[in-house]
């Protein structure tokens, strides 16, 4: 039963079967651990043999460097790399170039630093990486690109001066006078070397250790004005002949013309910038310095300006119109802002005879005004004076300035001035010789009688109730004026510094007239407006201060005979005197004024026969 309950079972199963099989397993234990003993060995003698030596397998550019030091490595790879000194790169611009060695440009072939490179495969921080390596380089071989330095500042610098070749501003063409030649310069584009850019291209080729070109990156900058020829030919135009201005239909008492010479011109041109056609760049506009033409115009103003003048009326009583007895003239005024602008439109073109622009100035009073438009209405104001006994030249000349202000038109508010209308007093105007007082004598002079007009119009505007403005008495009393107004309300002018003025404070226009009794010896003035409820009350004279005139003073007279004596000048009394005057409206009081004179006495003279001076006669002039 025991023998027939065992089970055939495998070979091998039973305890015992094969006794070989442990040590068998420790044999193969036993290989492998002396294979990788003697491995280890060995490594460790590899490692052993190649301490400080460059592992087996490594080449630099082709040179074998296997087992030796780095200095001998080094010493091997000393001038085997020529790159930097045999190698040309050409920076080329359009058909410019700069050729220049890769050394020039900063690039060298650091030995030491390849070396240690090439020392360093097979030596990994790791034990295993650096075996992997040592088996590579063996059995593979394990090449070391050479180390080279690129210094870019070098590489810059270089640059640079190939830059300084090229780079150029953008220029506009110009234009330039001298004298009265043109002178022109063409644009130029401006040129600028993009550094960065140029040194990028640069860096790729010496990457990959190449020769060749490197093309210079250039930006360029168009010029603004491209061309000066167009105005250039617009100065031609205004220097090819002298330019002239003068005055558009011309009279006779007109001066000019005025010249402005080429040369002058040449000095006036001016060029301005503005935007060319089309809105590409920028082109030049010609034109003449404004304040040279100011410079040059200015003076003329005053001899050409014409001041408009008021027709002159006389009033109708019966039909109370006015009609005109003089025409108005319309003034004018040289327009130099327009006259320049003129010029500078016309001096471009072929045509240098130019008109002065004017402004017209129309009179305030044209010949066609009316009595209703001007508000005269009636007679305000009349006074008259008288001049009984003057001799021929004075009787002339108070004619003659009473004609002044006949038909004179007084503006609402407008200050009167008699030296005004006057104007001067001599023979050119009409003027002649009369009695005159000068310095204390009655003497004859241009201008005598004068003095009778202004004393009617003070007189005139003093009852038309008038502020008076200015009013100068004689310095010595006139026996003319006795008659009439009497002593105070005489007024004495001398053209320009002694005047009469009074001011027309009313709303409306005064039409002066002016009217000469020859046969009478009679001048009045009246004064036509509108009354504006205005009376006058006067007090007076009241003289004071009376001053004795002296005895008589004498002269010599070598046309007179012993025995004769002749007066020319009459004793008169110095004294003071005060007029008042209180103008009312609508009953009352609008102002009060005085008039105050103060008269210096006056001797009489005697003229006699030299040596006939009375004993204790006082002679004149001492």
């Amino acid at each position: 039963m025991t023998a027939q309950s065992q089970s055939p079972g495998y070979p091998g199963t039973r305890t015992g079967a094969h006794p070989w099989l442990p040590r068998l397993t420790l044999i193969v234990v036993t290989i492998l651990i002396l294979s990788n003993l003697i491995a280890a060995l060995i490594a460790a003698g590899y490692q052993i043999y190649y301490d400080g030596l460059i592992y087996p397998g490594v080449h630099v550019w082709g040179v074998d460097v296997s087992g030796k030091t780095p200095a001998e490595a080094a010493a091997a790879l000393n001038g085997q790399f020529t790159y930097p000194q045999l190698t040309t790169i050409t920076f080329r611009d359009e058909q410019n170039v700069w050729p220049v060695s890769a050394a020039d440009l900063g690039i060298h072939f650091d030995v030491e630093r390849t070396v240690q490179a090439a020392y360093e495969v097979g030596r990994h921080p790791q034990l295993i990486a650096s075996l992997r390596q040592q088996m590579q380089a063996w059995r593979q071989g394990v090449v070391v690109s050479p180390v080279l330095v690129y210094d870019q500042w070098a590489a810059e610098e270089r640059l640079l001066q190939v830059a300084a070749a090229i780079n150029r501003p953008a220029l506009d063409a110009t234009l330039v006078t001298n004298g009265t030649d043109v002178l022109t310069t063409p644009s130029q584009i401006g040129r600028q070397v993009d550094t960065r850019a140029t040194l990028d291209n640069l860096n790729a080729m010496i990457t990959r250790l190449e020769d060749g070109e490197v093309q210079v990156v250039v930006v360029e900058t168009q010029p603004q004005i491209v061309s000066a020829e167009d105005a250039a030919q617009t100065v031609r135009t205004i220097l090819s002949s002298d330019l002239e201005v003068f005055v558009p239909e011309a009279s006779d008492a007109d001066p000019g013309p005025w010249i402005a010479s080429r040369e002058a011109l040449s000095q006036m041109i001016v060029l301005d910038r503005a935007p060319a056609p089309g809105g590409a760049g920028q082109v030049y506009t010609v034109r003449l310095n404004e304040d040279q033409l100011h410079a040059f115009l200015d003076p003329l103003s005053p001899d050409l300006s014409r001041q408009p003048v008021n027709a002159r009326f006389v009033f109708d009583d019966a039909s109370r119109q006015i009609t005109p007895i003089v025409a108005s003239v319309t003034g004018r005024e040289l327009d130099v802002p327009a006259t320049i602008q003129l010029i500078n439109q016309m001096a471009p073109t072929a045509e240098h005879h130019i008109p002065l622009v004017f402004t017209t100035l129309d009179p305030a009073v044209p010949d066609t005004a009316t009595a209703a438009e001007l508000g005269i209405t009636q007679l305000v104001s009349s006074s008259s004076t008288y001049y009984y006994g003057s001799g021929e030249g004075r009787r002339a000349n108070i004619a003659t300035a009473a004609s002044k202000f006949h038909g004179v038109m007084v503006a609402p508010g407008e200050q009167f001035s008699f030296n005004h209308y006057l104007g001067s007093v001599d023979e050119s105007t009409g003027f002649e010789e009369a009695l005159i007082i000068y310095n204390g004598r009655t003497i004859k002079g241009v201008g005598g009688g004068v003095c009778q007009v202004s004393t009617t119009a003070f007189q005139t505007a003093f009852y038309a109730g008038f502020p008076i403005e200015e009013r100068w008495p004689h310095g010595y009393w006139v026996g003319y004026y006795d008659s009439g107004e009497g002593k105070g309300m005489d007024a004495t002018v001398y053209e320009p510094l002694v005047d009469l003025k009074f001011t027309n404070d009313t709303p409306y226009w005064l039409l002066v007239e002016t009217y000469v009794d020859l046969a009478n010896s009679t001048i009045t003035w009246k004064f036509y407006s509108t009354k504006d409820g205005r009376t006058v009350s006067k007090d007076g004279p009241y003289v004071t201060n009376t001053i004795p005139h002296g005895p008589p003073l004498y002269e010599e007279n070598p046309e007179l005979a012993p025995g004769q004596i002749k007066q020319v000048d009459y004793a008169v009394n110095g004294f003071d005197v005060v007029v008042n005057r209180t103008v009312y409206r609508d009953g009352e009081v609008l102002y009060e004024d005085h008039f105050f004179s103060s008269y210096i006495p006056w001797r009489a003279i005697y003229q006699v026969a030299p040596g006939q001076i009375p004993p204790g006669g006082e002679i004149a002039g001492n």
